[in-house]
């Protein structure tokens, strides 16, 4: 696998960036702080998302951006793929909206899938992969630091021996599974091996044979008993029949006794009712005399011309009353009028009071509106003298800000750019500075080293043996270095020190230029702020004034109206008098209407009276037409009641109840018997049916055992098989794990031999536990916690190195490992360690590592990269960009040039 193009958008310090990536050592260089590290992070963070970082999404988007773009295209088995991911913010989070990848026939969609798919094409998550190809900043001991078990779980996951571990618990879980299962099994087969034993012990088909002989005799008895049986229940009916026939005419004459009975009753009643009717028609009489003398009287009251009862004309009524009709419509118009003008009289009065009291309120407000007004106007006058006083203040401050211009470099307007220019010298002159301590601190100690050589006898440049070496003049060469780097050094500073002076004057020319721009804008304002007080003063003093004599005005409309008031509130108690008179001659009407309708209620009184006489004597009539008819209906059933009692037999009446008793009492006792007979027969019938199911289970049984017999054969066969599974992926664990061991000790040792060449360090073992031991040249023993940090890193480098090759031929081109990636990989290492690591970055490529990636400001990867990206940061945006230059060993050369 290998990174073609990487494309950012407001991914981190980058707003906008493209990088190309070819095949062999790229090494990305620039300053500490500048992104270099974000470049191969976007890299990781394209593979896997989120699960690639150490943070959140909303750390990865360019500060003060809400949306950002990471593209990555890249080479895998000769196959093109790119993955496309956008964030954006919603609401207080950045989310992934977008995340796509493309290649050949493919297309997947969505930051899960995209992972997935990745997984499976590397055959490592983002973990394997950080463990295996990518070094980042500050992990570089992360392996050597690791338990022995931890360093075991890491490479085994990388080299997919943890799937075999994975099918060995599966095929122990099985095997336990099929254990429970077999045993549940046999438990089964037992049970029926004891269940199918008691059975054959109980000779269910001689049994059989008994129930079914016992059986047929009760049947012969049944038939027997229930034929005697319905030869008494013949008898028992004839007797019944004829029982009935005679209860049927007894019926008949009782029913005609009562009826008898109840036509004399009713005709009595009848009788007495015609009584009660002749007194009730004479109560009724009596009431009509007494209702006809208060009718008379009622009349009376009426002012009606009748002197009798009868003699009260309904058409009168009608007419006295259409006369009260008219009085009351009359009187009720002349009372809507009169409410009508009482009520607009007093709501104009009530109206007018109201309006006097608001030209009362009005006439008020204007008068605390005149005072406000006029204090307003005060206090605008006294706000132009202010303001005036404040002008002549600023205008002496603004004189003695452009004095300090008198004697400048420049003038007023140009002390910003001027500022910027001091400054930006200021920053390349530190930088000189540093760049200059740097280089010295390089050169002291490789001074220091070379000392120490020559005092052993060596060469300070080779190593070698001092006696016949071209290079023994290479510490005269460092002491002339340094001191001409010492002179330089104090010359740069002396130079910081002049510009720290001039860039302090330029700072306070600045603050003065900005103090005198903001006093020109200060004292436009004031002088704006003088003349809107001044206008002020004079419209609110006009105000105050007209205010004034709008209240007056006011007050004197508010006189007219409240004495306006007072005369229609004289007027409206005129009219509610009206009203109260015409009201009392409406309830005059009222109490004759009263009268009238009395008169009439009387006279209703008398009709009805009269109409229930009517309907009594109608009463009296038909009850007796009735009773006549009942006298003729009562001599008819005498007569049928003779008739009958001629009709009944008694002595053939008495042999039916005999016959009945005696077919009776033998019916009760078979019924007995039978009820036996039949219950002994459902018993026998249920015995049969029992043994007959017996039978059938034993057959079911017997064909049960033998299939759960072949399950536990099956079973057992299957429990072999899956045990010698669960050996064989637990044994072909420990094999591979035992030849990945040693591959990886010898591959370990093949680049420790490269790195530590003619060094104290003879080998290193790895054991089968994954525990690294390092050996020197004496055969001494060491934990690589005991190495120097910068012989600990490198130790680290070769392990991860090594691992990188295990992997790759492992999978035997299968899936092509993906890029080497070293960040930051000089972080612990002296000059010394540092040409180790170039010579172990080479034979990386000489072992056909297709790219590795660097980020790394040291010079010496520089030299020994075929691409060099350099990466800077805008001090004023902030923001990071990248460049490819052309000729990598020509920027190596000239870098050791400027050296």
């Amino acid at each position: 696998m290998r990174f073609e193009r990487l494309h950012l958008k407001n991914f981190k310090p980058y707003a906008d960036a493209d990088l190309d990536l070819r095949d062999g050592v790229t090494v990305i260089h620039g300053l500490n702080g500048s992104g270099k590290s974000s470049l191969l992070e976007a890299c990781f963070f394209a593979l896997y998302g989120a699960h690639a970082l150490d943070e959140t999404l909303d750390d990865v988007v360019t500060t003060g951006e809400d949306e950002a773009e990471i593209s990555l295209q890249f080479v895998h088995e000769g196959e093109t793929f790119r993955i496309e991911r956008e964030l954006r913010r919603s609401g207080d989070r950045i989310q992934t909206i977008t995340c796509t990848l493309e290649g050949p026939d493919i297309a997947v969609d969505g930051a899960t899938d995209v992972r997935a798919f990745v997984t499976d094409l590397l055959r490592m998550d983002a973990e394997a992969f950080v463990n295996c190809a990518y070094v980042r900043q500050g992990e570089v001991n992360k392996l050597i630091n690791a338990t022995p078990a931890q360093r075991q779980d890491t490479i085994d996951d990388l080299l997919q021996l943890g799937k075999l571990e994975e099918y060995r618990e599966r095929a122990s879980r099985a095997r336990l599974g099929v254990e429970d299962v077999r045993s549940e099994t046999k438990g089964a087969l037992a049970k029926l091996d004891s269940q199918i034993e008691a059975k054959e012990d109980a000779d269910l088909h001689a049994r059989l044979n008994e129930l079914e002989t016992e059986l047929t005799e009760v049947e012969d008895e049944i038939e027997r008993f229930e034929g005697n049986e319905a030869r008494a229940e013949e008898t028992l009916a004839d007797a019944e029949e004829i029982l009935e026939s005679y209860e049927e005419t007894r019926a008949k004459l009782d029913g005609i006794e009562e009826d008898i009975a109840d036509l004399r009753e009713t005709i009595q009643s009848d009788e007495s009712e015609r009584d009660e009717l002749r007194e009730a028609i004479v109560e009724a009489r009596d009431r009509i005399d007494d209702v006809e003398t208060e009718l008379e009287t009622a009349a009376a009251a009426t002012e009606l011309d009748a002197t009798t009862a009868a003699a009260v004309d309904v058409d009168a009524l009608e007419a006295r009353r259409e006369v009260l009709d008219e009085r009351e419509t009359e009187l009720r118009e002349d009372l809507a009028d009169a409410r009508q003008r009482e009520t607009m009289l007093s709501n104009q009065a009530e109206k007018l009071a109201e309006r006097a009291d608001e030209f009362e309120e009005r006439a008020a407000e204007l008068r605390d509106r005149a005072s406000e007004a006029a204090s307003t106007a005060a206090a605008a006058a006294e706000r132009v003298e202010n303001r005036t006083d404040e002008l002549d203040a600023l205008d002496g401050e603004t004189d003695s800000l452009r004095a300090q211009f008198d004697d400048a470099p420049v003038s007023v307007g140009e002390a910003a750019a001027h500022r910027d220019s001091v400054q930006a010298s200021l920053r390349e002159a530190r930088e000189r500075v540093a760049t200059t301590q740097a280089e010295l601190s390089s050169v002291r100690d490789r001074l220091d080293e070379a000392r120490e050589l020559r005092a052993e006898g060596k060469c300070p440049e080779c190593g070698q043996p001092v006696e016949e070496s071209p290079h023994v003049d290479a510490i005269g060469e460092y002491e002339t270095e340094i001191a001409d780097l010492e002179s330089d050094l104090d010359d740069f500073r002396a130079g910081v020190d002049e510009l720290e002076s001039d860039l302090e004057r330029a700072e306070s020319l600045g603050d003065a230029e900005t103090r005198l721009q903001n006093l020109r804008e200060k004292r436009s304002l004031i002088e704006d702020s003088i003349e809107d007080a001044r206008e002020t003063a004079d419209e609110r003093g006009s105000e105050a004034e007209s205010l004034r004599e709008e209240a007056t005005d006011l007050d004197e409309r508010a006189v007219e109206k409240r004495e306006a008031a007072e005369t229609q509130s004289a007027t409206a108690a005129e009219a509610d008098e009206r009203v109260a008179s015409l009201e009392a001659d409406l309830d005059e009407i009222e109490t004759a209407r009263e009268r009238l309708d009395r008169v009439e209620r009387l006279r209703s009184t008398i009709d009805d009276a009269e109409s229930e006489i009517d309907r009594l004597r109608e009463r009296r009539q038909t009850l007796a037409e009735r009773n006549d008819e009942r006298r003729e209906y009562l001599q008819e059933k005498r007569e049928r009641r003779e008739e009958l009692a001629e009709a009944v037999d008694e002595a053939r009446v008495e042999t039916a109840r005999e016959n009945k008793a005696e077919a009776e009492e033998y019916l009760s006792n078979v019924a007995e018997k039978l009820a036996e007979l039949r219950e002994r027969r459902n018993a026998l019938q249920s015995d049969v049916g029992g043994v007959k199911t017996s039978i059938s289970e034993l057959e079911s049984l017997r064909e049960d055992r033998e299939r759960i017999a072949e399950r536990v054969d099956a079973l057992e066969s299957l429990h072999g098989e899956i045990s010698t599974l669960e050996s064989t992926y637990s044994d072909l664990r420990a094999e591979l794990r035992r030849r990945n061991v040693e591959t990886l000790e010898r591959m370990l040792n093949e680049t420790f031999d490269l790195v530590y060449a003619n060094d104290a360090y003879s080998r290193i073992r790895l054991d089968d536990e994954y525990e690294l031991t390092v050996f020197q040249k004496d055969g001494t023993a060491l934990d690589p916690e005991q190495l120097s940090g910068g012989e600990r890193a490198l130790f680290n480098l070769s392990l991860r190195c090594a691992i990188y090759r295990l992997l790759a031929e492992g999978i035997e081109g299968a899936a092509p490992m993906p890029p080497l990636i070293l960040d930051e990989p000089t972080v612990f290492l002296d000059s010394g360690h540092v040409s180790r690591l170039v010579d172990l970055v080479e034979e990386m490529r000489r072992l056909g590592v297709a790219q590795i990636l660097i980020v790394s400001h040291d010079d010496d990867l520089v030299a020994a990269a075929d691409d060099l990206v350099t990466v800077e940061k805008d001090p004023t945006s902030n923001r990071s960009s990248v460049d490819r230059v052309a000729d990598a060993s020509l920027a190596a050369i000239e870098s050791s040039a400027d050296d």
